[in-house]
């Protein structure tokens, strides 16, 4: 069952598709690394320095408010929101970013924001108790879904726990999740009947997001921001399952970015107001990136949190 390109003329060589079968001839990892390498190449260590501004000797990206559908920022010239981290390699790209002299980086994420607004969304009961206790969500919905004692649950079956919490907040299929999690499609359906017998708010929220989505032909985050789905009550039932997907994603991506955006404006402020001399300088998504002061690391941190 080979996937041909679109022109139907030639065998695909998606990266999906070659990750899927890398273990049938030595040929195939050697052309994901090289993959991998141009990539690099082309997307960090070719372009960057071309884009050095000659008056600051950095490198300034663009943010985009009004480009992604879900109301995320976006970064582009370069996209400084997709340095690699996964691989060695991707790693070394990452020694390239660095702060003058008295100067840190820091860091700060949400953790499973998504997974929490979710949570909030449905009101699950399950989850949102799984979130207060303050245990591994992955590991307290594997728990759940495989019926086990918390230390029972093994590697595997967090890693298969977590695919499900993110596969489900984008309203994946059984195919798509026995894909992605690398198992049967009877065992994916069944995780996934598990998984709304336990999380039973969750599946009602999606019912409704849809249902709603139906009648007014658009979502709403939690702070009101809109996204129209006309194509939720398309005749074409491709177009329409893409828009009840989005219809379930979108108030829980857009909620998100909301409040990223509403803290990067309030991190702002309180830098200024408290006369500090460090700096936001960086959003990826969930994260902010802060330029700090060595003698300001401590209230920095504590204005962050």
């Amino acid at each position: 069952k080979v996937k041909k390109t679109k022109t139907n003329k030639q065998y695909s060589t998606s990266e999906d598709l070659l990750q899927s079968i890398k273990d049938k001839h030595p040929i195939i990892p050697l052309l994901l690394d090289y993959r991998g390498i141009k990539k690099l190449l082309g997307t960090y260590i070719e372009a960057f320095p071309l884009l050095i501004n000659k008056e600051t000797g950095k490198i300034h990206t663009s943010f985009n408010q009004a480009i992604t559908a879900t109301g995320r920022l976006s970064s582009s010239n370069p996209n400084l929101q997709n340095i690699p981290i996964r691989d060695e390699l991707g790693k070394e790209m990452r020694k390239v970013f660095s702060v003058e002299d008295g100067y840190y980086f820091l860091s700060a994420d949400y953790s499973q924001v998504e997974l929490r607004i979710m949570a909030h969304l449905a009101q699950d009961e399950n989850m949102i108790e799984a979130f207060k206790s303050g245990k591994d969500i992955h590991q307290a919905t594997a728990a759940r879904i495989f019926n086990l004692p918390l230390d029972e649950v093994d590697a595997d079956m967090r890693r298969k726990a977590k695919t499900a919490n993110f596969g489900i907040i984008y309203g994946i299929s059984t195919f798509g999740l026995a894909e992605r999690m690398n198992v049967s499609r009877t065992e994916a359906k069944n995780i996934i009947e598990e998984y709304f017998q336990k999380y039973a708010a969750i599946k009602q929220y999606m019912d409704k997001a849809i249902a709603d989505a139906k009648e007014n032909l658009f979502v709403e985050t939690v702070f009101h921001r809109k996204r129209y789905l006309p194509d939720v009550v398309s005749h074409n039932a491709v177009v329409r399952s893409y828009a009840e997907r989005n219809a379930i994603n979108a108030p829980i991506q857009g909620t998100a970015a909301d409040i990223i955006k509403i803290a990067m404006i309030r991190v702002h402020d309180r830098l200024i107001s408290e006369g500090l001399e460090s700096r936001l300088i960086l959003q990826v998504h969930d994260e902010l990136l802060i330029e700090a002061k060595e003698s300001e690391v401590d209230k920095v941190h504590e204005i962050l949190e």
